[in-house]
């Protein structure tokens, strides 16, 4: 890895606004972490209530403990596969947005961070790996945000494509598949325009309790258009497929786990299904896509598993384990992350006149 651009002054300005923004949230870092907790323990408790109600508490504990457990190492691994491309993407955006090089296990585990947020609302939570950028080079949250931004649509492209492969066969959540590829299109269409979208915020600049987002707009705006332009936007979907596909190969792998018969068809809808759920997820804005997501799973997996082993017990322990290897892992992993990179960066500005360089 390459040392991160700058002269020596450069660097002492980045990491000055560093200390700053550290003093200003001294708190805030062990604060986040105790909401992402209380949200975690309130999405847990929900999840399980809900699931009960769904189906039989003892029939469900039945079908976990008939799971065959040998495959969690490769759902999980699976799981893992989709972070990780998920990762190369989001490097590629930093780079098309000129964005400084950060060293290479730092960058990991700043993008890692994000996974802490996770249950909060549209994940906004997510806007830590801009304020960790911020502190570490000094680049303004308004123009990472972008990049954060980009990674949700191209996530909600890739997923759209996966659904689309299922609604040749199933005509389940067709309504939502469609107004989530109308609302995507036309986000990319205006985002093609920065002239349309400069256009309303200097329409909106009329109102001056505005001129402070505003200016925001403007500069997330700008770097937004550089991430859309055709080229970047197609390898980022395709790298999204790729990623998301790992994650449907999992939950075939649950489904088989819990006694569903192998077959390309429980492959295909194992795909839907995930692929429809998570739209339904993130359309809904709540934390994690908690109660809509999980109860789109079990759902469908009654609608569309046409196998006498699917009751409604095992739909349950279907969304159980796939819910915890898609998203309680990632909070997991993500808690286990955050702390390590605010130790770093802490250790960093302690050292701020010596070289930030890439030998971790």
């Amino acid at each position: 890895m390459r040392s991160i651009p700058g002269s020596a002054n450069d660097r002492q300005v980045a990491v000055t606004q560093s200390n700053q923004l550290a003093e200003e949230n001294s708190g805030s870092g062990k604060s986040g972490r105790w909401r992402a907790l209380i949200f975690a323990m309130i999405g847990i408790i929900a999840l399980l209530t809900g699931l009960s109600l769904f189906g039989d508490a003892r029939e469900i504990r039945a079908a976990l403990r008939d799971f065959d457990w040998r495959l969690l190492p490769v759902i999980l691994g699976l799981t893992l596969w989709n972070y990780a491309w998920r990762f190369v993407k989001w490097n590629r955006f930093l780079r098309a947005l000129e964005i400084p090089e950060i060293p290479g296990l730092l960058n990991l585990g700043v993008y890692l961070s994000g996974y802490s947020m996770s249950i909060t609302p549209g994940k906004v939570g997510e806007l830590v790996k801009a304020i960790y950028i911020r502190r570490i080079n000094g680049t303004p949250v308004k123009r990472t945000s972008a990049a954060i931004a980009a990674e949700r649509i191209t996530d909600a492209i890739a997923m759209l494509l996966l659904a689309l492969v299922g609604l040749l066969e199933f005509n389940y959540g067709r309504p939502l598949v469609g107004i989530a590829a109308f609302v995507t299109l036309a986000g990319i269409i205006a985002i093609q325009k920065p002239s349309w979208l400069h256009a309303l915020l200097d329409w909106l600049t009329r109102y001056s309790r505005l001129e402070s987002p505003i200016v925001h707009a403007r500069a997330f705006v700008d770097a937004s258009n550089v991430l859309y332009r055709p080229r970047i936007l197609m390898k980022a979907v395709g790298i999204g497929i790729v990623s998301w596909a790992g994650e449907c190969i999992a939950f075939y792998f649950v489904l088989v786990g819990l006694g569903i018969d192998a077959s390309w068809d429980l492959l295909l809808t194992a795909t839907f299904i995930l692929a429809v759920s998570s739209l339904a997820g993130g359309a809904s804005m709540v934390p994690g896509g908690l109660g809509v997501t999980d109860a789109s799973v079990a759902g469908m997996l009654m609608l569309l598993v046409d196998d006498p082993s699917m009751t409604r017990a095992v739909a349950a322990a279907a969304t159980l384990i796939i819910r915890f290897a898609t998203l309680w892992f990632a909070v997991l992993i993500g808690a286990i992350a955050l702390p390590m990179v605010e130790r770093r960066i802490r250790r960093l500005s302690a050292t701020a006149t010596a070289p930030i360089t890439g030998n971790d």
